[in-house]
């Protein structure tokens, strides 16, 4: 099997593992075509721009593992792998990523549920008497 760099990227819930492989620009997530496995254009827009911000969108094939989360959350977690790979391989393209906000976990996640409310911040309506 030919050499990879393999890369982890996460947001909120979702996990991906992120292999690059010199190739032709071949991407498949969960053993789909990208196309397959990401319906919408936007999710596939997020997940190639390390690719097309560092013009290598040829260079390499890409296998993802994605687990959790949502479309959206798995999308941007592919993301982080792909651009935390991409410095792997060559460490000169890490300012241009890092400017980009691809390298840094976006910490954001759903708030905790807390007791007597009916979602983490909504009250139960106010009545006077």
């Amino acid at each position: 099997m030919a050499e990879y760099k393999e890369a982890v990227g996460r947001r909120k819930t979702a996990s991906a593992r992120v292999r690059l492989y010199p190739g032709t620009g071949d991407i498949v997530v969960n053993d789909k075509p990208v196309n397959d496995y990401f319906g919408r254009d936007l999710d596939q827009m997020i997940l190639r721009q390390p690719l097309l911000l560092t013009g290598t969108e040829s260079a390499y094939n890409i296998s993802v593992h994605v687990v959790g989360g949502g479309e959206s959350g798995q999308a941007a977690s592919v993301r982080m792998g792909i651009a935390r790979a991409l410095t792997l391989w060559d460490p000169n393209l890490r300012p241009v990523l890092k400017s980009a906000g691809f390298l840094m976990r976006d910490a954001r996640a759903k708030e905790r549920k807390k007791a007597g409310l009916k979602r983490a911040r909504k009250a139960p309506q106010y009545t006077k008497r």
